[in-house]
């Protein structure tokens, strides 16, 4: 499910957005088609423009990505992001609400994107980072596939006209969350078992 705004930014912008940010996109026909249903993208997150470059790089469907609160404080930034169907949480703390509107998204039909690491971890690989069980928890109550994708750069760190490369792996079925209600520590199991499809996806790579 697309904005008007979405299909109108994917015929204007996205395609100057691959060609300045040099984004190669690798196995793109694994991006679930409309009628496939909603899907929940996570990966993993080395710079702020990370979600632009997935929404960029997307085309089926329109991810709606979580966005730290301080970036609506930015006029023009903050007006982008909305157009791109992005929604506020706030760091640092456990933010109900937005993980309730993620879900509510993905219950409605809206795909939804996140980052397991919960925030930037820039310089490193991404097994290097730490994680936090928000994919999990949001796959399991939504009951959704989830789109493991892997944001791949030299030394994980952008640069200017420094390439890009964004690897979309296979699906993941929710059945093969293998999903228990009410076992402790479900959230950080699924969410372990989606990050450690993205940092597969890019230690396989040759790119």
């Amino acid at each position: 499910m697309k904005s008007k705004f979405y299909a109108l930014f994917h015929f204007l912008l996205a395609w100057l957005i691959r060609l300045i940010f040099r984004v190669r996109i690798v196995n793109r026909k694994n991006e679930p088609k409309k009628e496939d249903g909603p899907y929940l993208v996570c990966a993993n997150h080395q710079a702020l423009l990370d979600p632009i470059l997935i929404c960029a790089a997307t085309k089926r469907q329109q991810p709606h990505f979580m966005a730290k609160a301080e970036l609506f404080k930015v006029p023009l930034l903050r007006t982008l992001i909305r157009w791109l169907g992005a929604y506020p949480v706030s760091r640092g703390k456990s933010d109900v609400g937005a993980v309730k509107h993620a879900i509510s998204l993905l219950k409605s039909g809206r795909s939804v994107g996140l980052f397991p690491q919960g925030t930037r971890c820039a310089g490193k690989t991404p097994r290097d980072c730490r994680i936090k069980f928000g994919a999990g928890l949001i796959a399991a109550h939504a009951g959704v596939q989830v789109l493991p994708v892997h944001i791949k750069m030299k030394d994980y760190k952008w640069k200017l006209f420094r390439r890009v490369t964004i690897i979309f792996g296979e699906p993941i079925p929710f059945e093969e969350l293998h999903y228990t209600e009410g076992v402790s520590g479900e959230y950080a199991r699924i969410s372990e078992q989606i990050y450690d499809e993205i940092c597969r996806l890019g230690e396989e790579s040759k790119s």
